[in-house]
């Protein structure tokens, strides 16, 4: 009797080690598929071109509908795999604009999974964007970027080339985005992540201090255009903690408390190389997502078609200086009048150790991604595979030759930036504007290059006889 009592204890001690170590195995699962979701590898593997192809009925009607930018139900197959009564929209702004005004039809696109069945993913991802490389001949603006972001360690969407066709006829080559949704934020933070917002403006002519990071006051309404973009729904807690934020970062002192240090510092060093003039440095101060866990902020990249020195092209007056944009300084990447009004780049850099963390940032970047070669390797990598579906992209904004050219200029660009940068480091170059304005010297010779060639407004404005 003792003995089937004993025989029993262990049983019962070996079933309850077993259901822990499979509650621990499971738990362990689950960490590791919330950092490597299955989407990862599958769709945003960008060793290869992915094709997504679009079932609507009336797909001319959807495109006359443009403008609305509302959603439309359809059918998507993403590498051969159904996923029906999912939603889709013309995203874009000046973009979308400009691309109907010339008569063009080749919209970027935003594909959200769930958007009429609630639940239903692309294996775990709920929202992707589809972008059309709208001002940028090379197709490569996009991807280079985020691939610089995360290869500095900066949470950054995942990125792959897809073939895109509409009931299965070609439509062209797009680069596939991961939107900053939930799957983003769960990727990146684990299944308890905190707040994500995209601030953004609702008028130009209006101030945007909250845009800009600015601390108002401590008045939620003071912030509508940070809360009205945020991602997730905002509790009075998180608004309260967001301003808090703000206001320690206005303060200047225990940035710590407010701030990823070391996570912005890194964002700032791929954004100021790319020279984004229509972004957080730019005078528009947008085109970023900022994230928030627990009274922290951070700030992650998006929207980078207008990078690399390509901001004022198709502006009443466009200023195609390759020198000044290969040369653009580091250390204030902006007028005084925008630079005092971006406290979270200015009040760093008033700091003299993230100061020079900053620079080491930079330099860490050039070693590792520019001068050991993984640039230039990246760029031969990512044109081998795409350059055919380039040449056969049915609504092109360019011709073949156009993105060949693209890509060479954007090449040249980026090597000659990295060079500029380095004499920056070394003092050899002036890093700020106004010692650029008494010295040129030493500027890298940036002779070569011709901007426009990476893509401008002009290249829509051809007759539709005339089109690629």
């Amino acid at each position: 009797m003792c003995r089937n009592r004993y025989v029993r204890r262990i049983h019962i001690l070996t079933a309850s080690l077993a259901v822990l170590l499979l509650v621990f195995c499971m738990k362990k699962m689950a960490w590791r598929d919330t950092a490597h979701p299955d989407y990862a590898s599958l769709l945003f593997d960008d060793s290869r071109v992915h094709t997504i192809d679009i079932r609507m009925e009336d797909w001319d009607g959807f495109l006359e509908q443009a403008s609305l930018k509302e959603y439309h139900s359809c059918t998507i197959v993403v590498d051969g795999e159904i996923y029906e009564q999912a939603g889709i929209r013309v995203k874009g702004h000046n973009s979308r604009r400009l691309i109907g005004k010339y008569g063009w039809d080749r919209y970027s696109l935003k594909v959200e999974f769930d958007r009429y069945i609630a639940g239903q993913s692309y294996h775990g991802l709920d929202k992707l964007a589809l972008d059309t490389s709208f001002q940028d001949n090379s197709y490569l603006k996009s991807c280079l970027t985020y691939d610089m972001m995360a290869h500095m360690g900066v949470p950054s969407p995942l990125t792959s080339y897809v073939w895109v066709t509409v009931n299965g006829r070609p439509w062209g080559l797009y680069l596939a985005v991961e939107e900053p949704e939930e799957a983003f934020a769960v990727r990146n933070y684990g299944e308890h992540y905190g707040q994500l917002y995209k601030p953004d403006y609702k008028s130009l002519e209006d101030e945007n201090a909250d845009v800009a990071l600015c601390y108002v006051d401590d008045n939620p309404d003071s912030y509508e255009n940070i809360f009205r973009k945020a991602r997730f729904e905002v509790s009075e807690a998180e608004k309260c903690s967001l301003i808090r934020a703000l206001k320690i970062l206005s303060e200047g002192e225990n940035l710590e408390e407010a701030v990823d240090v070391d996570e912005v510092l890194r964002f700032f060093t791929v954004q100021v190389f790319v020279v984004n003039l229509d972004s957080y440095l730019g005078r528009t101060g947008h085109n970023y997502f900022l994230y928030e866990e627990g009274g922290r902020i951070q700030m992650l990249p998006w929207d980078y078609n207008l990078a690399y020195g390509t901001y004022t092209l198709g502006m009443p007056d466009p200023e195609n200086n390759a020198e000044k944009y290969v040369n653009y300084p580091i250390d204030t990447p902006a007028e005084g009048e925008v630079m005092l009004k971006r406290p979270l780049f200015h009040q760093l850099m008033l700091q003299e150790e993230y100061y020079e963390e900053y620079h080491r940032q930079f330099d860490h970047f050039l070693k590792t991604y520019f001068e050991s070669g993984v640039f230039e390797q990246r760029v031969d990598e990512i044109t081998e595979m795409i350059s055919p579906y380039v040449e056969k992209d049915p609504t092109a904004f360019c011709s073949f030759e156009d993105y060949q050219t693209g890509v060479e200029t954007i090449r040249n660009f980026c090597l000659l930036r990295a060079e500029s940068v380095r004499g920056q480091l070394s003092k050899e170059i002036p890093s700020t504007i106004r010692g650029q304005s008494v010295d040129q010297s030493r500027f890298v010779d940036a002779s070569s290059i011709w901007i426009p060639d990476m893509g401008e407004i002009a290249d829509l404005k051809r007759p539709i006889g005339q089109r690629p």
